[in-house]
Protein backbone atom coordinates (compact mmCIF):
# COMPACT_ATOMS: atom_id res chain seq x y z
CA UNK A 1 0.00 0.00 0.00
CA UNK A 2 1.74 2.85 -1.04
CA UNK A 3 -0.04 5.35 1.20
CA UNK A 4 -0.48 5.74 4.84
CA UNK A 5 -3.41 4.38 6.63
CA UNK A 6 -3.70 7.57 8.99
CA UNK A 7 -4.03 9.54 5.80
CA UNK A 8 -6.84 7.55 4.52
CA UNK A 9 -7.41 6.84 0.72
CA UNK A 10 -6.68 9.36 -2.05
CA UNK A 11 -9.80 10.15 -3.82
CA UNK A 12 -10.25 13.53 -6.38
CA UNK A 13 -12.58 15.96 -5.04
CA UNK A 14 -13.71 16.64 -8.48
CA UNK A 15 -14.77 13.22 -9.01
CA UNK A 16 -17.36 13.06 -5.78
CA UNK A 17 -18.92 16.33 -6.81
CA UNK A 18 -19.14 15.50 -10.82
CA UNK A 19 -20.94 12.10 -8.84
CA UNK A 20 -23.21 14.32 -6.32
CA UNK A 21 -24.57 15.76 -9.44
CA UNK A 22 -26.09 12.73 -11.48
CA UNK A 23 -28.13 9.87 -10.32
CA UNK A 24 -26.90 6.19 -9.81
CA UNK A 25 -27.04 4.04 -13.17
CA UNK A 26 -27.09 7.13 -15.23
CA UNK A 27 -25.69 6.16 -18.69
CA UNK A 28 -23.15 9.60 -19.00
CA UNK A 29 -19.79 9.04 -18.65
CA UNK A 30 -17.85 10.97 -16.31
CA UNK A 31 -14.68 11.72 -18.13
CA UNK A 32 -11.56 12.10 -15.58
CA UNK A 33 -7.45 12.05 -16.07
CA UNK A 34 -7.18 11.18 -12.61
CA UNK A 35 -6.09 7.66 -12.84
CA UNK A 36 -4.35 7.98 -9.43
CA UNK A 37 -7.89 8.28 -7.56
CA UNK A 38 -9.27 5.39 -5.41
CA UNK A 39 -12.29 3.60 -5.84
CA UNK A 40 -14.77 4.64 -3.02
CA UNK A 41 -17.93 2.79 -1.95
CA UNK A 42 -19.89 6.44 -3.99
CA UNK A 43 -18.75 5.72 -7.13
CA UNK A 44 -20.40 2.27 -7.25
CA UNK A 45 -22.88 2.34 -10.24
CA UNK A 46 -21.16 4.89 -11.90
CA UNK A 47 -19.79 4.88 -15.57
CA UNK A 48 -16.47 7.21 -15.55
CA UNK A 49 -14.54 7.99 -18.92
CA UNK A 50 -10.72 7.16 -17.83
CA UNK A 51 -7.70 8.55 -19.68
CA UNK A 52 -5.21 6.16 -20.53
CA UNK A 53 -3.14 8.79 -22.60
CA UNK A 54 -4.99 8.75 -26.00
CA UNK A 55 -8.19 8.06 -25.36
CA UNK A 56 -11.14 7.43 -22.74
CA UNK A 57 -11.71 3.92 -21.85
CA UNK A 58 -14.90 3.29 -20.50
CA UNK A 59 -15.12 1.72 -17.09
CA UNK A 60 -18.52 0.80 -15.10
CA UNK A 61 -17.73 0.32 -11.59
CA UNK A 62 -18.84 -2.27 -9.39
CA UNK A 63 -18.78 -3.18 -5.82
CA UNK A 64 -15.68 -5.58 -6.71
CA UNK A 65 -13.68 -2.64 -7.89
CA UNK A 66 -13.83 -0.32 -4.48
CA UNK A 67 -10.44 0.10 -3.09
CA UNK A 68 -8.45 0.27 -6.25
CA UNK A 69 -7.37 2.70 -8.80
CA UNK A 70 -9.13 4.20 -11.48
CA UNK A 71 -6.41 3.44 -13.58
CA UNK A 72 -5.99 0.16 -12.84
CA UNK A 73 -9.29 -0.58 -15.45
CA UNK A 74 -7.75 1.70 -18.68
CA UNK A 75 -4.82 0.05 -19.77
CA UNK A 76 -1.91 2.21 -20.96
CA UNK A 77 -0.01 -0.28 -23.03
CA UNK A 78 -1.33 -2.18 -26.17
CA UNK A 79 -0.35 -5.94 -25.94
CA UNK A 80 0.89 -7.24 -29.83
CA UNK A 81 1.41 -10.32 -30.32
CA UNK A 82 4.23 -12.59 -29.86
CA UNK A 83 5.64 -14.68 -32.50
CA UNK A 84 6.49 -13.70 -36.02
CA UNK A 85 6.31 -15.98 -38.89
CA UNK A 86 6.36 -19.56 -37.12
CA UNK A 87 3.54 -17.48 -35.49
CA UNK A 88 1.62 -16.56 -38.24
CA UNK A 89 2.02 -19.83 -40.10
CA UNK A 90 0.55 -21.79 -37.27
CA UNK A 91 -2.46 -19.69 -36.87
CA UNK A 92 -3.07 -20.04 -41.24
CA UNK A 93 -3.08 -23.61 -40.41
CA UNK A 94 -5.56 -23.97 -37.57
CA UNK A 95 -7.64 -21.58 -39.58
CA UNK A 96 -7.91 -23.89 -42.21
CA UNK A 97 -8.29 -26.67 -40.06
CA UNK A 98 -11.36 -24.76 -38.95
CA UNK A 99 -12.55 -24.54 -41.80
CA UNK A 100 -12.20 -27.57 -43.58
CA UNK A 101 -14.10 -29.54 -40.23
CA UNK A 102 -18.15 -30.71 -41.67
CA UNK A 103 -20.50 -28.58 -40.27
CA UNK A 104 -23.58 -30.48 -38.82
CA UNK A 105 -26.68 -31.11 -40.79
CA UNK A 106 -29.43 -29.18 -40.50
CA UNK A 107 -32.87 -31.55 -38.84
CA UNK A 108 -35.65 -31.03 -41.04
Amino acid sequence: MSRSSKKGPYVYQKLLEKIAKLKPGDPTAIKTWARDSEISPEMVGYTFGVHNGKNFITVRVSEEMVGHRLGEFSLTRKFVKHGGKIQKELEQKKEMAQQEQPKPAAKQ
